[in-house]
């Protein structure tokens, strides 16, 4: 059945530091609207400052959903968020609320509309083998294992530590490359005739680095290393996702002693620039079909325009 109008999606991706959160904001305000979180650290409680979440002034301007409602001991999947995105979508049409779902998380945009694939449970001894193959062998070793076992892997955003952990366990339990698995037909939450727009909002290479400069030491001055310490009280297991947000290793480090703060400002900008780079190589290859627009308050202005004029 074709979906009401009133009540299409508007999708916003984007790399880190880039604005898409003001920007589903200011949408959300003009057309009565759900901002819906797409970032997969946003998940996570305890951590507000540090994945830069929306903060009490951004929450009174719209409600916001899907935001810090895991606890940091879970291990949160792009399945879950899927499941738990069903809901929200659910009750938002119910009430009449545009869905604006935004977030730098551009796994959970190809699985929203291309589907999941339907990968088998993996059993936890497969997935704690992993894990500690992944801590003793450190990151680049495991990447070089993961492929000599795995070639096809290489098609995958292994930098990404978690998601060359996924291909390993994946192979693992199967026998079977992820990128096998990812290729198999599926049936996505969201139908084209369901979504109003795709977005990719993105700004020039040394503006963004610039902003993500800045960004770090801001998060250390609005209470970024205050959640680490009420994160390292909980002796969380650090392979957990949660604890392995972006800054995060950096700012435990500081705590344990091993780097100066400043040292841990420093690697956490450096990781963060990282992680803007891997998502924006994931929007090009990934997301190249999705509408992309530079993010500057003037073309951010004449956008919200004419997505309004066209809901």
């Amino acid at each position: 059945m074709e979906q009401d109008a009133s009540t299409k999606a508007i999708l916003i991706a984007g790399p880190t530091a880039s604005g898409k959160s003001s920007l589903a904001i200011r949408l959300a305000e003009k057309l009565n609207g759900w901002v819906i979180n797409a970032d997969s650290l946003q998940v996570y409680d305890g951590w507000r400052v540090l994945t830069a979440r929306p903060d009490e002034a951004d929450l009174s301007r719209a409600p916001h959903h899907l935001y810090g409602h895991v606890d940091p001991s879970e291990r949160y999947s792009v399945g879950k968020w899927l499941s738990d995105l069903s809901a929200v979508l659910q009750h938002a049409r119910a009430a009449g609320a545009a869905p604006i779902i935004v977030g730098g998380t551009g796994l959970y945009f190809t699985a929203l509309t291309r589907g999941l694939s339907d990968i088998p449970a993996i059993p936890e001894r497969v997935r704690q083998n992993a894990i500690d193959l992944q801590n003793d062998m450190g990151t680049l070793e495991f990447q070089r294992a993961l492929l000599s076992r795995d070639p096809k892997a290489a098609q995958l955003d292994i930098e990404n530590p978690r998601r060359a952990l996924r291909a390993w366990e994946v192979y693992e339990a199967t026998g079977q490359s992820l990128v096998d698995w990812s290729a198999k037909p599926t049936t996505p939450l969201l139908a084209e005739s369901h979504i109003h727009a795709k977005l990719v909002l993105d700004m020039e290479r040394d503006t963004l680095v610039s902003r993500i400069n800045t960004r770090f030491d801001s998060m250390i001055e609005n209470g970024a290393l205050d959640e680490t310490i009420g994160m390292r009280q909980r002796k969380l297991d650090p392979s957990l996702p949660a604890m392995r947000a972006v800054g995060a290793p950096p700012l435990f480090a500081h705590l344990d002693g091993d780097l100066t703060l400043p040292e841990a400002i420093e690697r956490g900008t450096i990781d963060t620039k990282r992680y803007a780079k891997r998502q924006r190589t994931w929007l090009r290859n990934q997301m190249s079909d999705w509408a992309k627009t530079e993010a500057t308050t003037a073309d951010n202005n004449a956008l919200i325009n004419k997505i309004s004029l066209s809901y």
